[in-house]
């Protein structure tokens, strides 16, 4: 089911999702694990879009970015449709991701990702998909897991995931593409920091939000 941008969802009072910066323009809410940004065949209710149109009643929800259910952090709404235009131009996010084994200390991977021919959900590394890239540096390590900070030149769907399963190391959590849920009961990915233009000052705004729990305990006497 694809919600276009100018739809009305039907709001839920009763889902609330924590702000993390809010002004006349636009909103940034920090996702909990497990909330989907937009309903589908078995979310209907429980999104965050039902959630911005309880807030706000009569705007259509206008997500900048999209995080997928299972990953937690900060995703950008625009109150209107000239707030939404400017945004979609004048943002960058930085993610953090647990993932198997030891990484290198920094890295690209630069992967052209497609769709699996068999699937209408999972993507591969595929020469015939689309330019993908994503940058890497290992901040933290433990005896089983690497603490990634991501920054994407690209955004495909699932491109952190598909592009770190591709070199071997997995997101902990992330069964769909070799994660292994000993530790976490979630693919370990989340969106710590958005950079904007303001769209009426123009000034440049940072928000950040914290590791998850779930994340840092995979690090407990990590070195």
């Amino acid at each position: 089911m694809r919600i276009t941008d100018d739809k009305l969802l039907e709001p839920n009072p009763d889902l609330k999702v924590p702000i993390a910066f809010e002004n006349e323009s636009l909103i940034v809410f920090d996702k909990p694990s497990g909330v989907p940004v937009h309903p589908s065949a078995k979310h209907q209710g429980d999104t965050l879009g039902n959630c911005f149109s309880s807030m706000f009643e009569g705007l259509a929800f206008r997500p900048v970015n999209r995080l997928d259910r299972d990953t937690s952090g900060l995703c950008l709404v625009a109150k209107s449709t000239y707030s939404a235009s400017l945004l979609q131009k004048n943002f960058s996010k930085v993610y953090y991701a647990g993932v198997h084994g030891i990484t290198d200390g920094y890295g690209t991977i630069d992967a052209p990702i497609a769709r699996e021919k068999e699937s209408i959900i999972t993507r591969c590394v595929r020469e015939d998909g689309q330019k993908a890239v994503t940058h890497y540096t290992r901040i933290l390590c433990s005896e089983k897991y690497s603490l990634l900070e991501i920054h994407l030149e690209t955004g495909r769907t699932h491109q952190i995931r598909v592009h770190l399963s591709h070199i071997g190391h997995a997101l902990a959590g992330d069964d769909l593409y070799g994660g292994l849920r000993d530790d976490i009961s979630r693919q370990a990915l989340h969106c710590g920091e958005l950079s904007f233009s303001d769209p009426v000052s123009g000034k440049t705004i940072t928000v950040k939000s914290d590791i998850p729990d779930d994340i840092r305990k995979l690090f407990s006497g990590g070195n």
